[in-house]
């Protein structure tokens, strides 16, 4: 039980973080809410009108934000799926004992060490119809019967971008899990040998359960990342409506379409897009895992 002097002392160190919380992420966020309810340029050639509801309303009518948000939960659904299923198929292969191991640890985390904005203009390059690299050697081996335009068919450009970012973000995840598994006391794994159990039933009843915590921190963290993506979108495909997320809408109606309320809404929109994932994540999974 705290007492009142251990309380007092834990607000006075909270107190200086939280302010300075308040003052970088609150006011920002407070005048995001504000704006959302006029209709203003964000130049403000015409005075701002107070419109209430009524931007909210169109984000329901909109069919280019459904599509956004349609493209955003999808590309997050697959590419957390896959990066997780790789990342711990990685993680349990460099917590292993092999000769070379630091060095493959080290390689590993080289996707994720590229900027985002450097990795896909390279792998737009890569990806390219004439000059690109896989083109070429995709048709040369024979797995191609002839250059695919991955960036520029409807069907093929959200599912490339998806690679890159698994590609890019998989070392992410595989860190995690990874200090995750080192936490794992390997007293566990020689009891269970001794037991006659088989690696997959120690992966199942040993390594799995008490990796959950650490899934769990994972799958939030990179959840939130994705849901809010932008740079990869954009850089590789524009607004292209095929990939348009909600991020990438976001900023063409405040940028491109100089829309202060609407855009204001749609970032609102993503707030509560990202907190509903997180009441739901922590009502299902995290609360038994982090306790």
């Amino acid at each position: 039980m705290l007492t009142q002097r251990q309380v007092r002392l834990a607000w006075a160190l909270v107190l200086p973080t939280l302010s300075v919380v308040v003052l970088v992420a609150g006011y920002p966020l407070a005048q995001v809410f504000y704006w959302s309810f006029f209709r203003a340029d964000i130049a403000f050639v015409e005075p701002p009108e107070f419109v209430g509801f009524k931007n909210y309303l169109y984000l329901l009518q909109d069919p280019d934000f459904r599509q956004a948000l349609w493209n955003t939960v999808k590309f997050t659904l697959i590419s957390v799926s896959l990066e997780t299923l790789l990342g711990l198929a990685i993680a349990l292969v460099i917590h292993s004992n092999f000769k070379g191991r630091g060095l493959v640890r080290t390689a590993i985390l080289i996707p994720w060490a590229i900027p985002t904005v450097v990795s896909a203009k390279m792998w737009q390059w890569m990806l390219h119809d004439v000059y690109g690299v896989i083109n070429i050697l995709g048709v040369k081996l024979g797995i191609l019967v002839q250059k695919v335009a991955f960036l520029a068919r409807p069907e093929l450009i959200l599912p490339a971008i998806i690679a890159v970012d698994v590609w890019k973000t998989t070392p992410f995840m595989a860190l995690l899990l990874l200090a995750g598994l080192q936490l794992i006391p390997e007293e566990l794994y020689e009891a269970a040998s001794i037991d006659g159990a088989t690696r997959w039933q120690q992966f199942w009843t040993i390594t799995l359960p008490l990796l959950t915590p650490a899934l769990v921190v994972a799958l939030i963290f990179r959840t939130l990342d994705a849901l809010r993506v932008f740079d990869v979108i954009f850089v590789m495909s524009g607004v292209n409506p095929a990939t348009r997320t909600l991020a990438v809408y976001n900023r063409q109606t405040l940028i491109d379409f100089q829309d202060l309320g609407y855009g204001s809404a749609i970032s609102v929109a993503i707030l509560l897009l990202i907190f509903l994932f997180v009441v739901v994540y922590m009502r299902t999974l995290g609360r038994g895992a982090l306790r």
